[in-house]
């Protein structure tokens, strides 16, 4: 996999996908209630290890996901695995609370136990200036190493920017919803991140599954599952010519269909997040990220991908 990787953070080289961990924890807003399943701790770890020995340490979380739970797993995960770099994020209120993200931080410090978060995101830019703030004097205490922004507009990335730079400090990452059928970030947001060497990480390559090749019309997402009711059958349809050319690219390449997605988004030089809940997964990604698209074939995937209309945004964008 080595090949692969060209980037950096912290100084640090690091694996060309971040595994996400959505998925990972129970309750509220978790595995259950977002994708309809749940898994078992001892998938996951056995999941996390067999990514980490195919060299994907990069690994992102969130307080948000199953309310704690997942970085709770992930912590325990990471006491057998050395070397990992990590991210995490906090969730603001829409109004600023002096002391939120502090309180946020130690918790999660304490839930993954480490003593400094790799990159430590605002996972909405609500009071971006005040939020911002307080987590540059985390920076300074050496709680954080580097500080990101998710679902965020190219105006708020410029002035989280420009926010961070106030106290010498620099926009380390964004992280916004991307793939084939959400592009938008290809007009302006991924331009300007390349220009100021700032990261582009992207979650939902594959649309939560629905790009995976491994659900249609006859095998759709769990019905009382948030991704079943926003990802119908009427959506399956229309998307099925897209589907189906990523089963000949992944045919060609000898690869799993859910791996081509992830080299349309490499190829656009972006970081995917992938989430991981499978040992197997981890398997077909190290495979996967080896596979480098022609461009008359990410054309084609685009192309597909428009003329199918549709488009995805989640419910908290």
């Amino acid at each position: 996999m080595e090949a692969a990787m060209y980037q950096t953070l912290n100084q640090k080289r690091i694996p060309s996908c971040m595994i996400g961990t959505w998925a990972w924890g129970n309750g509220v807003n978790g595995s259950k209630m977002i994708f309809g399943k749940s898994y078992s701790e001892q998938q996951l770890a056995e999941t996390f290890r067999t990514a980490y020995e195919a060299g994907f340490t990069l690994w992102d979380t969130a307080e948000v996901y199953g309310m704690g739970n997942a970085e709770k797993i992930v912590g325990r995960c990471m006491e057998k695995h050395n070397g990992v770099t990590l991210s995490t994020k906090h969730m603001p209120g829409i109004k600023y609370k002096e002391g939120a993200i502090t309180k946020a931080v130690n918790g999660s410090l304490e839930r993954l136990g480490i003593e400094a978060i790799d990159l430590y995101w605002l996972h909405k830019p609500f009071a971006l200036r005040d939020n911002l703030r307080e987590m540059t004097r985390l920076a300074k205490a050496g709680k954080i190493k580097s500080i990101g922004v998710s679902n965020c507009r190219l105006d708020q990335i410029k002035e989280a920017k420009r926010i961070l730079e106030e106290s010498g400090l620099n926009l380390a990452a964004v992280q916004n919803h991307y793939s084939l059928l959400c592009m938008e970030d290809d007009k302006e947001i991924i331009p300007f991140c390349k220009e100021n060497d700032i990261l582009y990480f992207g979650y939902m390559i594959l649309e939560q599954g629905a790009l995976s090749g491994h659900y249609d019309l006859q095998h759709p997402f769990p019905a009382f599952s948030l991704r079943g009711i926003s990802f119908g059958k009427k959506k399956f349809r229309k998307v099925s010519p897209l589907i189906e050319w990523e089963k000949k690219l992944a045919e060609k390449y000898e690869v799993d269909v859910s791996q081509i997605p992830i080299a349309w988004a490499l190829a656009k030089q972006v970081v995917p997040i992938v989430g991981l809940t499978k040992p197997q997964h981890a398997q077909a990604l190290e495979k996967g990220v080896r596979v480098e698209l022609q461009p008359q074939e990410i054309q084609e995937l685009e192309s597909l991908a428009q003329k199918s209309g549709v488009t995805c945004r989640g419910i908290w964008e």
